[in-house]
C-alpha cells in the first residue's frame, strides 16, 4: 500500500453514484437512514411493506439522487432475491445495504410469550437480514466491494423483559455482523452494525409521555436527553463510506452514552 495521509479528503465520506438499499426505510429510524444516505449522494431504494405517502419519496428526490420503492414482505420466501435483483436492474449495482427493518412483539406474561411471537420476530429481525446480505453478496463479491450495516438495539447488549425475542434477535444481528465480517472482509466488504439508544420516535412516545417513565430513561444517559434521528445519520454515512474501510465487524452504539451507565 502506498497510501498517504495526505490523499484523505472529504470526499472519503462522497456517496456519489453509490446505491443503497434500507429495508423499512421510508419511517421511524430506516427514514434517517436513507435521507442521511441521499444527502451523502447515494440513489436510494427501498423495499418495505409500509407503502411510501410521498413523503420520503419528496425527502429523496430533494436531495439531486434517484429514488425508487418496491412494496414486498422481505420475510417471505424467494422475496430477498427479488428485491436485490431489482435494485440492481433499476441503477445498475447494489453498493450498500442497510438491514433496517424490525418489530418487537411484547409480552408482560412470560408464560404467555410463544412461538406465535417468536417466530415472526426471528423471521423479520434476523432471518430477512441474513437473506438480503447473502444476496447482496452475490453482487457485492465480484465488484469487490459493498457495505453492510446492520441495526441492533441496546438490547443487542442487554436482556429486556416482555419480548425474548427481541433481545435474542439483536444479540443475533451483532453475532452475525461479527461472523459475516469474517466471510467477506476478504472480498473487500465492510460488515458493520448501528445499535441505537432511546430515540424520540412514534413508537417511544407513550414511554415519553409518562413522567415516571420518561425520567427512568432520561436517568440512564449521560446526555442528558432522548436522541433525535439526526443523531443517527452521521455514523450512517461514516459507515456507508470510503471513510470506514479498515471499519469491519463493530457495532457502533449511538445512544448519548446509556451504556456506560
Amino acid at each position: 500500500m502506498n497510501n498517504e495521509i495526505t490523499d484523505f479528503t472529504m470526499d472519503f465520506f462522497s456517496l456519489k453514484g453509490k446505491t443503497a438499499i434500507i429495508t423499512g426505510g421510508t419511517g421511524g429510524l430506516g427514514q434517517a437512514f436513507a435521507l442521511s444516505l441521499a444527502k451523502a449522494g447515494a440513489n436510494i431504494f427501498i423495499p418495505s411493506i409500509l407503502n411510501d405517502d410521498g413523503t420520503t419519496q419528496r425527502l429523496i428526490e430533494a436531495c439531486g439522487v434517484e429514488y425508487a420503492f418496491m412494496e414486498a414482505d422481505i420475510t417471505k420466501t424467494g422475496e430477498p432475491k427479488k428485491i436485490i435483483e431489482s435494485c440492481v436492474s433499476r441503477f445498475g449495482s447494489i453498493d450498500i445495504l442497510v438491514n433496517s427493518a424490525g418489530t418487537s412483539i411484547n409480552e408482560p406474561d412470560v408464560l404467555k410469550y410463544n412461538r406465535n411471537q417468536w417466530d415472526p420476530m426471528i423471521a423479520l429481525n434476523l432471518t430477512a437480514a441474513f437473506e438480503l446480505s447473502h444476496e447482496a453478496c452475490k453482487f457485492m463479491i465480484p465488484q469487490r466491494s459493498g457495505k453492510i450495516i446492520n441495526i441492533g438495539s441496546m438490547f443487542s447488549f442487554l436482556g429486556g423483559q416482555w419480548s425474548p425475542a427481541y433481545a435474542a434477535t439483536k444479540h443475533g444481528i451483532v453475532g452475525f455482523t461479527k461472523a459475516y465480517c469474517d466471510e467477506l472482509a476478504q472480498f473487500n466488504i465492510q460488515v458493520n452494525a448501528i445499535a441505537p439508544g432511546y430515540y424520540a420516535t412514534t413508537i417511544t412516545e407513550k414511554t415519553r409521555n409518562n413522567p415516571e417513565s420518561n425520567q427512568r430513561v432520561l436517568d440512564h444517559i449521560p446526555a442528558g436527553r432522548w436522541g433525535d434521528r439526526l443523531d443517527l445519520m452521521g455514523a450512517t454515512v461514516f459507515l456507508a463510506s470510503a471513510a470506514s474501510n479498515y471499519v469491519n465487524g463493530h457495532t457502533l452504539s449511538v445512544d448519548g452514552g446509556y451504556l456506560v451507565r
